[in-house]
């Protein structure tokens, strides 16, 4: 590839800041972290977790350029097929809980489209919620299930736009107190002692959370090899991605903390559910009322989330169960009848499986009291599930380090084996401990869900290469 057509360390850099961040963590952190003392915890967390792992993933991605990136693949030059199957599962595994949030999401934001109020949505019964989020998620399944995907080109349309509007909020906020000083805004408390946490049970049981966050970059490994000098190139990039999200997540908070008091998102919990469901569009309908143009903010924000979730739900069907299945080196550890596909192109079956586990987890939340609580237990078990597929990437960097001499690399985090593996292990280590800690709840059938959940899909996982194993026997 010629110079030219290289790409520059911060065309890099913003690539990936696209793919990683989103308004949502924002608001999920000032609500979990108790307002602005969640300034701390981002600053802690880019430091000793997104920095390392992000340079991790450039490594990884430069050792095997051939292999496309994906973390199965890097596991299959380590490890073995076997080992990168588990990963493939893992990765498909986590969207099932993933998928299950999709559809309230969609009706959470159809709601605030239409009504442009919290209480409408939060009102309605549960049972009713969950059944037109049962049949929003068939209706992906669906769609999935016929080879279609006209949502991709919409799905970009609303991330980027969903994107530029959380830049244009840190801005428009900062600046409302000169258009609007006549307006009520939160009085911040910005002294040290205010700042720092109470690292308590809450605070441990919500890193999952700022995890979940700051997740994913490994989806741009791809491009290691694509940027000018590698080598200084990339982390560069990496470097400038984190001080970009650093900065973003801190001045979001404070443009937050602005409207919003953490007294009141924490006087109970009904309160902190609703704020937790809800919080982004408040946000956005606040900065219309500041700005004086009404709810014109919200109505785009939430129309724009409508089209995402939606379409983030029909790639998520598809997609991960592709990864699973379209794998030639693992697809001898999974059942003939998965592997079956319809006229389509699509595995039916695949799908089937995917509708009767988050289609369950649906059912299961009807017994939940209130449409806000559901949401808000989610986004929990995402938090959980989601940054366990997080782990084969450090399981793959430390099989990498292993074979140092043996697989080449233009980019190495580091030369040291000893900093390497260190890194490598301290990631897996927070990684697994905030998914454990995330498990536990105050709610009985919350913290049973965060358990139960990854247990039944971690067996499931163990299942299907015995039942292939004696498919091939009878064969």
């Amino acid at each position: 590839m010629s110079d030219k057509k290289k790409i520059t360390w911060q065309a890099l850099a913003f690539m990936a800041f696209s793919t990683v961040w989103g308004f949502g963590n924002v608001t999920n952190g000032f609500v979990y972290f108790n307002g602005i003392q969640v300034t701390l915890s981002w600053i802690l967390m880019f430091a000793l977790y997104f920095v390392p792992y992000a340079l991790m993933v450039g490594e990884l991605g430069s050792a095997f350029k051939n292999e496309g990136g994906g973390v199965s693949s890097w596991l299959n030059k380590t490890m073995g097929a076997k080992v990168a199957y588990y990963a493939g599962f893992t990765y498909w595994a986590c969207h099932i809980t993933y998928i299950a949030s999709k559809g309230s999401g969609s009706l959470k934001a159809l709601s605030w489209a239409i009504f442009r109020n919290a209480e409408t949505y939060d009102s309605l019964p549960t049972l009713g919620v969950q059944l037109a989020t049962l049949a929003v998620f068939l209706l992906g399944c669906f769609i999935a299930s016929r080879g279609l995907n006209p949502l991709k080109k919409l799905l970009t349309l609303a991330g980027t736009t969903m994107f530029v509007m959380s830049l244009l909020y840190i801005v428009m906020m900062f600046a409302a107190p000169a258009i609007n000083p006549g307006a009520t805004f939160v009085s911040m408390d910005l002294s040290m002692k205010s700042l720092i946490p109470n690292f308590n049970v809450a605070y441990f049981t919500s890193l999952s959370i700022l995890v979940f966050a700051v997740g994913g970059c490994e989806k741009i490994s791809p491009y290691v090899n694509k940027v000018e000098n590698p080598s200084k190139g990339f982390p560069k990039g990496m470097i400038s991605l984190a001080i970009m999200v650093v900065v973003c997540a801190i001045l979001g908070t404070f443009a937050m903390g602005m409207m919003f008091d953490p007294a009141v998102i924490n006087e109970s919990t009904e309160s902190f559910n609703s704020y937790a469901a809800n919080g982004s569009y408040w946000a956005f309908q606040k900065l219309g009322e500041y700005w004086h143009v009404g709810d014109f903010f919200l109505i785009i924000y939430a129309i724009c989330n409508l089209i995402s979730q939606f379409a983030i739900l029909v790639l998520s069907i598809d997609a991960p169960l592709r990864m699973l299945l379209d794998n030639d080196d693992t697809r001898q550890f999974i059942p003939s009848k998965l592997q079956k596909k319809n006229k389509y192109g699509v595995y039916s079956n695949g799908i089937l499986l995917v509708a009767i586990l988050s289609g369950a987890i649906i059912l299961i939340q009807s017994v939940v009291p209130g449409a806000a609580a559901v949401l808000q237990q989610l986004t929990k078990l995402n938090s959980v599930c989601m940054p366990l597929r997080y782990l084969w990437v450090f399981v793959a960097y430390l099989a990498l380090r292993k074979a140092y001499d043996k697989i080449p690399a233009e980019y190495r985090f580091v030369k040291n084996q000893g900093v390497a593996k260190f890194f490598g292990g301290w990631c897996f280590l927070i990684t697994a401990a905030s998914c454990i800690l995330g498990m536990y709840s105050d709610d009985l059938f919350t913290f049973a869900l965060n358990v139960i959940t990854p247990v039944i899909l971690t067996a499931l996982g163990l299942i299907m290469p015995q039942i292939a194993k004696r498919e091939q026997k009878k064969a």
